[in-house]
């Protein structure tokens, strides 16, 4: 997999994660959370590259460890 592949495949998870969470759209958690909405939609989409410092943000706003997120059962 390329990087780009591989940005879209966490934006895919980070998706997952905000969907089971009860947010059903992307501008919803964005808003809610603090976060810019049009930051948060390329990230989803894997359309910027996404900073450690951010995907922390998030997963710690949704209460899942780097090694949850990324395990192969998530």
């Amino acid at each position: 997999m390329n990087e780009q592949q591989e940005l879209q495949k966490i934006g895919e998870r980070l998706k997952k994660l905000r969907i089971k969470n009860g947010y059903g759209s992307y501008e919803d958690f964005a808003i809610k959370n603090d976060l810019s909405r049009m930051q948060y939609w390329r990230i989803e989409k894997g359309k910027t590259n996404l900073t450690f410092r951010s995907l922390l943000t998030i997963l710690n706003i949704h209460k899942v460890s780097l090694k949850d997120f990324f395990s192969d059962n998530f």
